[in-house]
């Protein structure tokens, strides 16, 4: 069965696609050679980051290149590389209370609430939600609707007050990470048993073992209650 063919725009120049393409699938169907603003290709990494409006509509829409597909009279332009904010600690050094985001990211308390963070999340993800709870201190719930973040940028990019969302969103899971989550002494155990090679031939195994294989044993793991 063949594909049909729509017409696309990269960065102002038509191409002609089949439907059934990425827009990163399109953009190297049209000879471009991806070097930057690629990863991981399944939508975890967030370099794909990708504007585009469709004639006729005036809406500009976000998206992740390697999972959206194209649409006929779509006009593309990507966005490799957003510079956001990113302030650097020392997290044995920090304090878990409201002033930590007023020292390191004073610009949250700029928030406008015109939710153009929200609208623009290739995620999906309340954005505005989780920076009113860094506002608060409440870091466990910043770092529990924050989650899925990719750290594209594409929100901060939209923000009028500058704020650099993911950055202020990925401090908020170190912190509960480290501070308010409670310890997994399971996993703790599990550390030191690696560390004394309790695992070394299994993993000898797994170097060795086909990626069909592979995904096999992984697919029939027991899972442990």
């Amino acid at each position: 069965m063949e594909n049909n063919m729509v017409d696309i725009y990269l960065f102002g120049k038509k191409y002609s696609v089949p439907d059934n393409l990425t827009i990163m699938r399109a953009m190297e169907y049209a000879g471009y050679q991806l070097v930057r603003g690629v990863g991981c290709r399944n939508g975890f990494c967030g370099a794909c980051a990708t504007i585009y409006r469709i004639k006729g509509d005036r809406d500009l829409k976000t998206c992740l290149a390697c999972q959206t597909k194209v649409e006929n009279d779509m006009y593309v332009a990507t966005l490799p590389f957003f510079p956001l904010v990113k302030q650097v600690y020392d997290m044995d050094k920090l304090s878990v209370n409201e002033t930590v985001m007023m020292q390191l990211y004073p610009e949250i308390y700029s928030c406008i609430g015109c939710n153009a963070c929200t609208k623009s999340c290739t995620q999906g993800l309340s954005v505005m939600q989780y920076i009113a709870y860094a506002q608060r201190g409440d870091f466990k719930k910043c770092a529990e609707l924050s989650f899925d973040c990719v750290m594209c940028g594409v929100c901060s990019a939209r923000c009028p007050a500058g704020i650099s969302h993911p950055q202020v969103a990925m401090l908020a899971r170190r912190l509960n990470g480290k501070y308010i989550a409670p310890e997994c002494k399971h996993l703790e155990k599990r550390v030191e048993e690696i560390k004394e090679g309790k695992y070394d031939d299994e993993m000898k195994k797994l170097e060795n073992m086909s990626l069909d294989d592979m995904k096999n044993l992984y697919n029939n793991r027991v899972i442990e209650k």
